[in-house]
């Protein structure tokens, strides 16, 4: 059974290799850059992509619908990085793919030798991601906290995912030991004026990665579940036109913030700039696909992980 899953995992990456130098038109050397191997396991790839025959009038793999529509968001949305896994058939809910391809990212940067400030949103899916991280030592690294990860009735939130991470890659490791929300925008300011609070945020907004989660706006939303706010709250952030959230920020649908009184109120830090460096969402579904359109559009995010179809219907619009 390993071997088997050590040789469908080869095919995969021999899939890749083929349509990233016979449909993308990349180098070798390209290759060996977008999948972090060397020149010559990109060459053996792309070799295997035609023994195997994968390579035919196309990619004879059901990987190539995923490069292909991956390569399509890149274009649409502007931006640098995209990864698709193949929708799951028989659930419209699942996000071990997407889980699994997030944690597979964040690996490929815990195993560069250079320091890096790694920023961490929260959620099912990104807790689910680091879930699936192999134990590493990673000293090098600085792992920091977006989210605040105390929610209304005092409890610590159970998706914050820096404890668990931290715990997996052995990384020096910054919490924001706050709550979520705070209850008006004078005691927000306040507690990002404690000396601990500010060297945190002074942290975040260094991130040279970020992986965040998003969040719809509405009844059920997951800011409602965790116990960051009420269905009041949720009721005037829909009238302000909110329609999802990414660590507490909400935006509307041109993935603008919301300027109004809850948002002056989100004691998390504040997404750090897709100018400076890559800002990662993971996310999938029908419900989550208007908020995640427009974090795209708003230019909040400039990284994506999602399953097809959700891909599809982002560029359905």
């Amino acid at each position: 059974m390993a071997r088997r899953a050590d040789d469908d995992s080869r095919l995969d990456d021999a899939a890749r290799a083929g349509w990233l130098y016979y449909v993308a038109g990349k180098t070798q050397d390209e290759i060996a850059r977008t999948l972090s191997i060397s020149r010559q396991s990109a060459q053996r790839l792309v070799s295997l992509s035609v023994t195997a025959g994968l390579v035919k009038v196309r990619i004879d793999h059901p990987i190539a619908a995923c490069l292909d529509l991956a390569a399509r968001l890149r274009e649409r949305y502007s931006i640098g990085f995209a990864e698709v896994v193949p929708s799951d058939p028989a659930s419209a809910s699942t996000t071990l793919g997407i889980a699994l391809a997030g944690a597979a990212e964040m690996e490929t940067r815990l195993r560069q030798a250079d320091p890096l400030v790694i920023a961490m949103g929260t959620g099912r899916t990104l807790k689910s991601a680091v879930e699936h991280l192999p134990r590493m030592d990673c000293p090098q690294h600085r792992i920091v906290s977006l989210t605040a990860n105390i929610t209304l009735d005092g409890s610590a939130a159970i998706y914050n995912v820096i404890f668990s991470m931290a715990d997996r890659i052995r990384a020096a490791h910054y919490p924001m030991p706050l709550p979520a929300v705070a209850s008006s925008r004078e005691e927000r300011l306040l507690l990002h004026e404690q000396k601990v609070v500010k060297s945190t945020l002074a942290l975040a907004a260094q991130a040279d990665v970020t992986f965040v989660g998003v969040g719809d706006v509405g009844p059920d939303a997951p800011l409602v579940k965790d116990g960051y706010v009420t269905s009041d709250e949720i009721a005037s952030l829909l009238r302000d036109g909110g329609i999802g959230e990414i660590v507490g920020w909400v935006f509307d649908r041109d993935g603008q913030l919301l300027d109004c009184s809850f948002n002056q109120r989100v004691a998390s830090a504040p997404l750090p700039p897709t100018s400076k460096g890559e800002v990662i969402m993971l996310g999938m579904g029908p419900i989550k696909t208007p908020p995640m359109r427009a974090a795209l559009k708003g230019r909040l995010v400039n990284g994506i992980v999602t399953d097809q179809a959700t891909a599809i219907a982002l560029l359905d619009d």
